[in-house]
């Protein structure tokens, strides 16, 4: 792209994290909004200052915000009463053993339930658990990028993925495995995105306790709500996403998405 023309509007900031044409596109994409709204204020002889409030609105250059305030605790941990990882329906485990990581938290207090009487499906799908083997679990992102976002997790609490023990690396391969057959049996995704963060620096939002992102991928589901918008939209619900995964892992019949269905 060269310079914008002499008189022409800035329409957005070419940002590095988009290629050539996406930004192309939302230029395009504004500069046919403007043009209506030019129209439109003239024809209606609308002040000055509107004026350039509509043309405001329509080239901000900036990332649009959605407000999620019910984050507010998972991301400042400002609740101190709150304990990650531990749902409302397993709320009786006693808070004297919070071990201050979402996935140990997670685990024990599902077991705590079903030690003392609950269901273990039902502990399971309170917690989002999909799956347990013996070194390794998987659970859903509770805030997925994609529909079908899992994470496959050590029990063994560790920052490292060299220091794993060589039978849970092991099975954390194997259960990766089992984790795209479901996924692509279930979604029917043009593609997969696996990948651990370690670190913060590398952006892992729980740095002390690896775990491996796995979720599907289709083409175009970057639409034009995520190019224009900034926004993922994602249809099913966790409870749904939970059970069709639960059933898939364990070689039960389950429906799945259609091989044409993009559910982006």
């Amino acid at each position: 792209m060269g310079p914008p023309r002499s008189g022409s509007l800035k329409i957005i900031e070419l940002r590095a994290r988009y290629v050539n044409q996406t930004a192309l596109a939302r230029q395009h994409f504004h500069r046919h909004v403007i043009h209506s709204h030019r129209i439109a204020l003239k024809n209606t002889h609308t002040s000055q200052s509107a004026r350039q409030n509509a043309r405001t609105r329509y080239t901000r250059p900036y990332m649009d915000r959605l407000w999620t305030p019910w984050r507010y605790s998972y991301i400042t941990r400002a609740d101190e009463q709150a304990r990650t990882g531990v749902p409302p329906a397993l709320a009786d485990w006693p808070a004297a053993e919070d071990k201050h990581c979402v996935f140990c938290n997670m685990i024990a207090a599902t077991d705590y339930a079903i030690a003392h009487g609950m269901q273990p499906e039902i502990a399971e799908q309170a917690a989002r658990i999909v799956y347990r083997g013996q070194h390794c679990f998987v659970c859903l992102n509770v805030y997925p990028y994609s529909t079908g976002h899992v994470l496959i997790v050590p029990y063994l609490h560790i920052d490292s993925l060299a220091a794993l023990p060589t039978d849970a690396a092991h099975e954390m391969m194997l259960i990766t495995q089992q984790a795209e057959t479901a996924l692509r049996r279930v979604y029917h995704p043009d593609g997969l995105n696996l990948g651990m963060n370690l670190g913060e620096a590398a952006g892992a939002g729980i740095a002390d306790h690896i775990h491996l992102h796995v979720l599907p991928r289709w083409s175009g589901d970057t639409n034009f709500m995520t190019v224009i918008a900034e926004t993922r939209v994602l249809p099913e619900a966790l409870d749904v996403t939970w059970t069709r995964l639960r059933e898939a892992f364990n070689n039960k019949t389950t429906s799945s998405t259609p091989a044409s269905s993009n559910p982006l």
